[in-house]
């Protein structure tokens, strides 16, 4: 991989071609991913994917990875270094968040208030 991407930097119309190539796939990713981080599943791994394949050909991009990898695996090393208990608690708040973020993307972007049927179906069954 890295003597393909080499000889193509060689010639000046591949190494223009390789940025715009990059820089497009890397944004549609990105996008993809932003546009999913409301929604459960993987946003937040498509945005970082997308950082990755940037990285191949800017150098902001592979200190931003090098700066996300590092906050990451420091979170990471702190969160398994708790008790049980805590773990748990951290958990149960990144439900609720989620489960908020959810609701209130539905409500305001598709006009589903599911609390209100909810509440509307327990009252009437």
């Amino acid at each position: 991989m890295h003597t393909t991407l080499e000889l193509i930097r060689a010639n000046p119309t591949g190494r223009i071609a390789l940025k715009v190539f990059i820089g497009l796939l890397g944004a549609i990713v990105v996008t993809v991913g932003l546009a999913l981080i409301p929604l459960p599943g993987p946003g937040w791994l498509l945005v970082i994917a997308g950082l990755g394949v940037w990285a191949v050909e800017f150098h902001w991009a592979r200190r931003l990875l090098a700066f996300t990898r590092r906050h990451v695996n420091a979170w990471t090393r702190w969160v398994t270094s708790r008790s049980l208990p805590v773990r748990c608690a951290l958990g149960a708040v990144g439900l609720v968040f989620v489960s908020v973020v959810v609701w209130l993307s539905l409500k305001f972007s598709l006009g589903i208030d599911l609390v209100a049927r909810a509440m509307h179906y327990l009252a009437t069954h």
